[in-house]
C-alpha cells in the first residue's frame, strides 16, 4: 500500500440504529475498493466487520471496527460503530477522530432510537454528517416519510442529493440532483448505467437541483454572488459550497443506497472522495493545555490512542490517529501520559481482523500497532522533544450499576482481573470495590452492556459469576441533642481497665458554632469549650470533636482514644451499620483510675457513650439523592412523569431540548434500579437520561422503618 498524504485521506464513522445495514454497507465499500474480492454476509458471520465471536453470536456490533478502503486515489478510513445505545461509548471514541459520519437509516423503519442517539452524539462532537437512506428495496421502505421526519428534527439542513424513482422490491433507479443524472442498476448492483433523467422526473429533479444550488451558495459570499449573477453554479462550485455547509453542520446531504445489493455505493464513495473534508480541514484535537497542534506531515510526530482491543494469538492491539508528523515502523516515542518510552515496531492499516503491514503513516491517517507496554486508550505518543499530551475523550457517564461476585469464592481474584481486561477494550465499564458495601460494583450503560459482560465471563474468562443489585450507601445522622455517659470497668487480676466518659452530641451544620449551654428536661448543662477539632469524613460530612474537660477529670493523653472509639462507631452506625456523618460531640466530664486507666478503656467508653447518645438523638437514615435529567418524546411525557412520581422523584422543572421534552428532577438512587429498562419500555427506546450525585437527604418515616426491619432481620440471620 502506498503512503497517502493528509489531503488524500478521508476518515468516516458508520452510524445508525442496530439493523440499519452499517456492516453490510462496510462490506460493499471494502468490495468496491478492492480490499476484499467477495462480500460477506452478516447472517453467515462472514463479514470483515463484526468478526468477533460475541458479534457473530448476537449478529450485532458490540465493539467498533476500524476498516479502510481505497477509491479514486484516496484512502478512506472508516469505523463501523455499534448501533445499540448501551455501546454508545464506541460512537464517542470514533467521532473524536473522524471527519464525517455516515448516518445510515433503514427506510423501512425510519428514524429509530439509535439514529437519534448518534445524532445527539454527533452534535456533541460537532461532526459533519451524510444521511444514507438504505434498504430502499424493502417492501415497507418509505423514503418520503424518512425525509419528512428528518426535516422535522433538523429543518432544511437535510438536503436531498439523491432520491429513488421508486422503492420496494423493484428499486433500481436513483436520480442524482447534483450530477443531474439517473443511475440504474442491474439485479447484481455494482457499476450503474448513467442515464439522462426521464421526462417524468425532470420537474422534480430541477426543483431539488435548485434547492441544492441555493443551499451550497448560502455557505460562501463569493458563491452567493456567483449564483445571483449566473442563476446557477458549476458542479465544482457546488461541491465547494457543500463542503463548507457540511463543516458547520448547516447542510446534511442525503444519498440513496441498497447496501445488500451494492446499489449506490460507488457514487456515494465518489462523493466522499470529492467533498468530505480531509483531516486537516477541521479543528484539530486540543491538548490538555487547550492549545492545538497543526496537522502537518513535517511537524513533530504525535499519535492519539482512541481505541484498543485484545485478540487471541495477537494480544493487545492499539488503534491510533496520527495527529501530526509521520510515524515510521521502528520509531521510538514517549508515552507522555506515563512518561515512558515505547517502540512502535509494527504499523498496520486495518480492515477488521485483516491487518496490512505498512512502513509509515502520515498526519491524519488512522492505523494500529501491537506489543506496546504501557500505552492505553486516551494516551498520547510523541517525540521526546514535543511533550504533547492530547485531551482525553470524555465518555458517557454510567446509567446502571450492578454488584458482581464469583459464584465460587476462590475465583474472586480472577473476577477482578477479568473485569479490568474487559475495561481495556470498553472504558464505559467503570469498576470500584466498595469497602463500605463490601461489593465489587460495575457501573455501565444498561442491560445489553451487562449481557455482553456475562457473555465474556461465560465464554472467554470461563468464570461463573453472580450479579445482584448494589446495596445503597445510606448514611446515619441525628436530629436533636442527646446526653450519655458510659463507664468501662474490667477487673480480672492484676491491672484492670477503667474509663468513664460523659458526652453530649448534637447535629452539625456547616458554619455553626459550638454551644455553651444545653437543656435536657429541667436540667441545664453548662459547658466550657477548650478546643474544637473538625474531622472531614472520607464518606462525606464531618465529625466535630469539642473538648470541654475542666479540672483534669480525663487526662489529655486519653482524648485521642475517645475520638478513635467515636470514629469506629461512626464507621458502623448504630441504626443500620451505615456510615454516620455531620455530628458534633462534646466531651465534658469523666473519671480516671491512677492504675487501671489506659487508651483501650477510654476508647471503649467513648464508643459506647456515643452509641447510647446516638439512639436518643432522633437518629435518622439519610439516602443519596441524584439530579436526574430525562429527554423523552412529547407523546410519552405523561407516562414518564407518572413513572418518576412512583419512584419518589421531586420534579424540579420541565422544558424542551433538541426536539424532546426535558424533565429535571431529584430522585433517590434506591428507586432507580433498572430505570434504564423502564424508560426504554415507556418510550420505545427513544428516551435518554443522565444522573449526577446531588446530596444526602433524610428518608421518609415509612422507608426508615422498612430499612430498620430489614437490617434487624439480616443481623439475626447472620
Amino acid at each position: 500500500m502506498k503512503t497517502y498524504k493528509t489531503e488524500e485521506i478521508k476518515n468516516l464513522a458508520l452510524l445508525g440504529n442496530a439493523g440499519c445495514g452499517k456492516t453490510t454497507l462496510a462490506e460493499a465499500m471494502l468490495y468496491e475498493g478492492g480490499v476484499i474480492s467477495r462480500r460477506g454476509d452478516v447472517n453467515a458471520g462472514t463479514t470483515v466487520s463484526d468478526y468477533r465471536p460475541i458479534e457473530q453470536e448476537y449478529q450485532n456490533s458490540v465493539h467498533s471496527t476500524l476498516l479502510y478502503t481505497e477509491y479514486n486515489d484516496k484512502k478512506i478510513n472508516f469505523i463501523d460503530v455499534p448501533g445499540m445505545d448501551d455501546f454508545s461509548g464506541a460512537a464517542y471514541s470514533a467521532l473524536n477522530v473522524v471527519s464525517t459520519g455516515l448516518l445510515v437509516i433503514n427506510t423501512a423503519n425510519g428514524i429509530e432510537a439509535g439514529t437519534e442517539n448518534h445524532l445527539r452524539i454527533s452534535e456533541d462532537t460537532g461532526t459533519p454528517l451524510i444521511f444514507v437512506a438504505n434498504h430502499l428495496d424493502h417492501e415497507n421502505a418509505n423514503y418520503d416519510q424518512f425525509i419528512d421526519n428528518s426535516k422535522a428534527m433538523l429543518g432544511n439542513k437535510v438536503t436531498i442529493v439523491q432520491y429513488p424513482v421508486a422503492t420496494g422490491p423493484d428499486f433500481n433507479q436513483v436520480v442524482d440532483v447534483l450530477k443531474m443524472k439517473m443511475y440504474q442498476w442491474g439485479p447484481d448492483g455494482g457499476i450503474p448505467e448513467v442515464l439522462d433523467i426521464p421526462e417524468s422526473e425532470l420537474d422534480k429533479a430541477n426543483e431539488l437541483h435548485n434547492e441544492l444550488v441555493e443551499k451550497a451558495a448560502e455557505n460562501d459570499e463569493a458563491l452567493m454572488e456567483l449564483y445571483f449573477d449566473k442563476g446557477s453554479l458549476t458542479e465544482d462550485e457546488m461541491r465547494s459550497g457543500m463542503r463548507l455547509g457540511m463543516l458547520d453542520r448547516s447542510l446534511f446531504p442525503v444519498f440513496c443506497i441498497c447496501a445488500k445489493k451494492d446499489m449506490g455505493i460507488r457514487r456515494m464513495m465518489e462523493f466522499i472522495c470529492n467533498i468530505v473534508p480531509s483531516p486537516n480541514e477541521l479543528k484539530q484535537r486540543k491538548l490538555v493545555s487547550g492549545q492545538e497542534v497543526p496537522m502537518k506531515p513535517d511537524g513533530p510526530t504525535s499519535l492519539f490512542i482512541f481505541d484498543a482491543s485484545v485478540e487471541s494469538h495477537v494480544g493487545e492491539i492499539i488503534y491510533f490517529k496520527v495527529q501530526s508528523g509521520v510515524i515510521k515502523e521502528g520509531d521510538d516515542l514517549i508515552n507522555t501520559n506515563k512518561n515512558s518510552k515505547e517502540r512502535v515496531a509494527q504499523l498496520y492499516a486495518v480492515a477488521g481482523k485483516n491487518r496490512t503491514k505498512v512502513s509509515e503513516l502520515s498526519a491524519g491517517d488512522i492505523g494500529a500497532t501491537v506489543k506496546l507496554r504501557d500505552t492505553r486508550l486516551n494516551h498520547t505518543l510523541s517525540t521526546k522533544e514535543a511533550e504533547i499530551v492530547y485531551a482525553p475523550i470524555v465518555f458517557p457517564t454510567p446509567r446502571h450499576s450492578i454488584a458482581l461476585r464469583a459464584a465460587n469464592e476462590s475465583d474472586d481474584e480472577k473476577v477482578g482481573e477479568s473485569i479490568h481486561k474487559l475495561r481495556f477494550e470498553d472504558p464505559t465499564y467503570q469498576i470500584e470495590y466498595s469497602k463500605e458495601l463490601k461489593q465489587l460494583l460495575v457501573h455501565c450503560q444498561g442491560e445489553y452492556h451487562i449481557n455482553a459482560l456475562k457473555w465474556y465471563f461465560a465464554n472467554v474468562f470461563k468464570i461463573e459469576i453472580e450479579i445482584v443489585a448494589p446495596k445503597i450507601p445510606y448514611r446515619e445522622t441525628i436530629t436533636k441533642p442527646a446526653q450519655a455517659s458510659y463507664r468501662h470497668k474490667k477487673q480480672s487480676g492484676g491491672s484492670g481497665q477503667f474509663g468513664e466518659v460523659h458526652m453530649i452530641i448534637e447535629p452539625y451544620e456547616e458554619g455553626s458554632e459550638p454551644k455553651n449551654v444545653f437543656q435536657f428536661g429541667d436540667k441545664e448543662q453548662k459547658l466550657s469549650v477548650r478546643d474544637v477539632q473538625e474531622h472531614p469524613l472520607a464518606w462525606g460530612g464531618k465529625l466535630v470533636f469539642v473538648n470541654c474537660i475542666v479540672g483534669g477529670s480525663i487526662d489529655a493523653r486519653f482524648h485521642p482514644a475517645i475520638l478513635k472509639g467515636i470514629m469506629e462507631k461512626m464507621e458502623e452506625g448504630p441504626l443500620t451499620g451505615s456510615y454516620a456523618r455531620d455530628i458534633r460531640v462534646y466531651i465534658y466530664d469523666g473519671k480516671m483510675h491512677p492504675v487501671d486507666s489506659n487508651e483501650i478503656s477510654f476508647k471503649l467508653a467513648g464508643r459506647h457513650a456515643f452509641a447510647d447518645a446516638f439512639k436518643n438523638a432522633g437518629a435518622k437514615i439519610l439516602e443519596p439523592i441524584y439530579d436526574l435529567e430525562v429527554l423523552t418524546p412529547s407523546e410519552r411525557m405523561g407516562d414518564v412523569m407518572s413513572d418518576l412520581q412512583g419512584r419518589r422523584a421531586l420534579i424540579m422543572g420541565m422544558g424542551s431540548e433538541k426536539g424532546y421534552e426535558k424533565i429535571t428532577a431529584k430522585v433517590p438512587i434506591k428507586e432507580m434500579d433498572k430505570y434504564i429498562t423502564s424508560l426504554s419500555s415507556i418510550t420505545g427506546g427513544r428516551g435518554v437520561f443522565k444522573m449526577t450525585y446531588a446530596e444526602y437527604e433524610k428518608v421518609p418515616g415509612d422507608v426508615q422503618e422498612e430499612l430498620l426491619a430489614a437490617y434487624e432481620a439480616e443481623t439475626v440471620e447472620e
